[in-house]
């Protein structure tokens, strides 16, 4: 079995997310997505995720309460992509007031 992976809290996600240090993937469903999610964070929902649709510096994924970006981050750490999990996903991030939007760029709210 995999070390597991350490968690990255979502202020500290936002701070390098907005430096462009990171990428931020959510693996949430299609219509969790729609409702909102972090601006400029690349959706790619869990059932579609294969490393090599991630390319790039570090990952840190997201889901809406950190299960499902915990089996993605194993996922991808065990293809040997650099990748952290959000700690309490978009409901974390949300209560953090970090934040949420739709498609659109409207506010949003985390499904």
């Amino acid at each position: 079995m995999p070390e597991p992976l350490a968690d990255i809290a979502p202020a500290a996600v936002y701070a390098l997310h907005e430096s462009g240090s990171i990428v931020l993937l959510d693996v949430r469903e299609p219509e969790e997505w729609q409702s909102g999610h972090a601006p400029g964070a690349l959706h790619i929902p869990l059932g579609e995720l294969a490393p090599d649709r991630v390319t790039g510096g570090g990952i840190v994924v997201v889901c809406r309460s950190g299960n499902r970006s915990g089996k993605a981050a194993v996922l991808l750490a065990q293809s040997g992509v650099a990748v952290r999990n959000m700690s309490g996903g978009m409901q974390a991030w949300a209560a953090d007031g970090l934040p949420v939007v739709k498609p659109n760029g409207e506010p949003g709210t985390v499904a």
